[in-house]
């Protein structure tokens, strides 16, 4: 056998510490790099993730710039919406008083054509007063002035006897009795005619 030397205990000791050191290191480098290697998958998928929020903020703010536009446009169409809503209440006041107008001008209208029928039938009224006024002249005034007139005419050309010229006198006595009487009435009829047309 040959002697221990300590040199070679101490060599294998130290050759054997770092076989063991080196097992450990090579394990904590596996682990270091299964560590490195997770980071860097973790990594990849932060860059994704990051990507993906990057693209939906830019989505977000694509759908936020679209709602500003969709506001401003409803803004607007309401605006549109209150001025139409305005011009109708104006149009629909307008209606109604021209409507009020109508109804007001529809009874003056009927109260005018009332009156006018009241006017046509007084002057209806009046204008047969007239004609019978007419009638009246033309034959009750017309036959004891033509009494008068053909008495006056007897006279003229032959009264031999008191009693003929006494009967003369007499019709033209009654003749203008006659005619008196008939003036009294043509005179209180056309007062009663001045009445009808007032």
């Amino acid at each position: 056998m040959k002697p221990i030397n300590e040199a070679d205990i101490l060599n294998q000791s130290i050759v054997l510490m770092e076989n063991e050191f080196a097992a450990k290191l090579n394990i904590v480098n596996k682990e270091l790099a299964y560590q490195n290697n997770e980071k860097e998958k973790r990594a990849a998928e932060l860059v994704i993730a990051n990507k993906e929020l990057a693209f939906q903020n830019i989505e977000k703010e694509n759908r936020a710039t679209e709602l500003v536009i969709a506001n401003k446009e409803l803004e607007y169409q309401n605006k549109v919406k209150e001025k139409q809503a305005a011009a109708l209440i104006i149009a629909n006041k307008k209606l109604i008083f021209k409507t009020q107008e109508r109804q007001i001008k529809t009874a003056e209208l009927n109260i005018a054509n009332r009156e006018l029928k009241k006017a046509e039938e007084k002057q209806k009224e009046y204008i047969k007063g007239l004609e019978e006024m007419m009638f009246m002249t033309s034959h009750k005034v017309r036959q004891p002035i033509a009494n008068i007139l053909g008495f006056s005419n007897m006279l003229d050309e032959s009264i031999s006897s008191p009693e003929e010229l006494k009967l003369s006198v007499d019709s033209i006595k009654q003749s203008a009795l006659t005619l008196d009487t008939f003036t009294r009435e043509l005179t209180t009829f056309m007062c009663e005619l001045g009445k009808v047309k007032k």
